[in-house]
């Protein structure tokens, strides 16, 4: 297990500081901040932009051992209930189950003795198929020529004559078939690959990999069997998406799975309060959005707020982290 001691340089320790002076005011209610990521990039990827390398994630993950305190989700969630989470509280998770948490998140964790939760899409477990927005970006990035046309399936065309042209046709692909029901957007997937033919490698992990992270401080969580908009299901199909994936995780671990997190995440737009009861009657202890801001224990445990870091800089990340606290 890692030593890692914090920082005592100036700037953690005035951050420090400051996070630690918001638990003395009068009317503050205690306040968690937990962070979203999904892929762990070797080198960072213009058409990736949202995702940082593990050269980025690893700044990240120094400046929270240094400036916070970043606790299991589990324990946190029990302190915020109880009324004693410490200052400067923060959670770290990652979503849809991504081999690169195991690969090159974790050896950065355990560097910085942190502890994490990876909410997995159990049908992605031990495949070679990818998830349906990573065979867009291999799909764009394959294809040749200066356009892809898809007009024969309604989608469109879209130039690939520079990089950034290759980026716009990418967002525009993955927000046209975020909301699609789940045959049409694969229908769309495969005839893009039927263009462009990508040789993709498996991204997902493996079982074994679960297994591993579970016993190197990083829980594992639900996050659907196949990561469709709950929303854009029968209601039958979603509980079935999410009941199936506590199932399959456990089956896995041979424990509990006790907490969830909705996919895309975005209150009333891709789960409402159907998808709500269904994650508590399916068992879960919590679930969780990608709403942006901190959790307190004033907000339904079912719909806990949680968001990605977009800041660029490491700073800025910190100083988001400190305005939630303090707001």
């Amino acid at each position: 297990m890692s030593t890692y001691q914090r920082s005592a340089a100036p700037i953690p320790v005035l951050m420090r500081a400051i996070g630690d002076s918001y638990a003395l005011w009068p009317a503050r209610k205690a306040r968690l901040c937990i962070v979203n990521y999904h892929r762990i990039l070797e080198v960072s990827d213009p058409l990736l932009e949202n995702e940082p390398d593990v050269r980025t994630f690893r700044k990240h993950m120094k400046m929270l051992a240094d400036c916070f305190k970043v606790l299991p989700l589990d324990e946190a969630l029990t302190a915020l209930q109880q009324g004693r989470l410490p200052a400067r509280a923060v959670c770290i998770t990652f979503d849809d189950g991504y081999r690169s948490v195991h690969d090159l998140a974790l050896p950065v964790l355990r560097e910085f003795n942190l502890p994490a939760t990876v909410f997995v899409s159990s049908g992605y477990v031990d495949s070679d198929e990818n998830m349906w927005n990573d065979r867009i970006v291999d799909a764009v990035r394959a294809a040749v020529g200066q356009e892809l046309d898809l007009r024969a399936i309604g989608a469109g065309r879209h130039p690939l004559d520079s990089m950034e042209a290759r980026c716009s046709a990418v967002r525009q692909l993955t927000t046209r078939a975020k909301y699609l029901p789940p045959a049409e957007r694969m229908a769309l997937v495969e005839e893009l690959e039927a263009l462009a033919r990508p040789a993709g490698r498996p991204l997902m992990l493996s079982a074994e990999m679960v297994r591993t992270l579970q016993a190197s401080n990083v829980e594992i969580g639900a996050h659907t069997v196949s990561h469709p908009i709950l929303t854009s299901l029968p209601d039958a199909d979603a509980m079935a998406e999410i009941a199936g994936s506590k199932a399959a995780l456990e089956a896995i671990l041979g424990r509990p799975v006790r907490h969830f997190a909705y996919p895309n995440g975005k209150p009333s737009l891709d789960f409402d309060e159907r998808h709500v009861a269904m994650v508590r009657d399916a068992g879960f202890a919590a679930a969780f959005s990608t709403a942006p801001g901190p959790a307190t224990e004033a907000d339904n445990v079912f719909t806990l707020p949680r968001s990605r870091p977009w800041d660029t800089s490491t700073f800025f990340y910190m100083l988001r982290l400190l305005r939630w606290l303090a707001s």
